[in-house]
Order: C-alpha cells, then sequence, then structure tokens
C-alpha cells in the first residue's frame, strides 16, 4: 500500500526485491574501534580505580625521577667547576619536586568537555530588606 511521500515502487519490497542503499563512509573517530587494535567504546563509565591509581603512581613516578639526577648533577657541578652556587641553584630546583610529585599524583582525573558541571544553578542573592536588630 502506498502512502504519502512513498515512492510508487514501495510496496517492491514484499516481493524480494531490495533497494539499492548505500551506507556513507564511516570516518575515523566517528565510530571507535572499526580496526582491530582499539576495542569499541560502548560506555562513559570514568576508569577504574586501579587505571586511575596506576596512572598517579606512575606520574609520581617519573617526577621524582628527576630528583636524584639533579641531586647527582649538583654534585657533578660543584666538584668540576669549583661553584658552590651551581650546585645550591640545582638542589633548590630539585626541592619543590617532591610536592609537586604528591599533588600531581592526588590530582583527579581531568574532567571532560561532556562532563556536566555541578555549579550550574543560578544563585539567588541575599534578601535586602531590614532586619530587627537587638540593640536598636
Amino acid at each position: 500500500m502506498q502512502q504519502h511521500g512513498d515512492s510508487p515502487n514501495a510496496d517492491d519490497i514484499d516481493r524480494g526485491e531490495r533497494p539499492d542503499v548505500t551506507m556513507p563512509p564511516a570516518s575515523p573517530g566517528y565510530f571507535p574501534g572499526t580496526d582491530d587494535k582499539h576495542p569499541v567504546l560502548i560506555t562513559e563509565a570514568q576508569p577504574s580505580l586501579e587505571d586511575q591509581h596506576r596512572s598517579r603512581v606512575r606520574r609520581y613516578t617519573i617526577i621524582m625521577a628527576f630528583r636524584i639526577p639533579c641531586l647527582v648533577l649538583a654534585a657533578i657541578a660543584y666538584s668540576t667547576f669549583n661553584s658552590a652556587l651551581l650546585a645550591i641553584l640545582i638542589i633548590a630546583v630539585s626541592i619543590p619536586l617532591p610536592w609537586i610529585a604528591v599533588l600531581i599524583a592526588n590530582d583527579r582525573p581531568p574532567r571532560r568537555k561532556d562532563e556536566p558541571s555541578r555549579w550550574d544553578e543560578r544563585r539567588t542573592a541575599i534578601e535586602a530588606r531590614s532586619h530587627k536588630s537587638i540593640d536598636g
């Protein structure tokens, strides 16, 4: 039965004939996982706590790994150039590294652009009315 907007041969589908339908080619990024290397992402869930912990430990280790070479470099600079000032400057650069490493390692994963903000609501202003005072 032909309905409004159908082509005259719309009823031919029931008789075994199939219309020619071409699908647009999938663009990369439109559907991640079209290749065999990457699995299909089917959820918007956060990475597991174990993955987040592993990532934080890795960042902490990388940042702290710069501290030992700084101390060795300070010793080499002092013995080679006989410059205590250069050695102290190198050590001074390495002093805040543990603090920075802890701050970065304890930080949460970055917020995604599509993640809603928790403070979207408009704030109402405090009423500007006269109040009774005790000593008045």
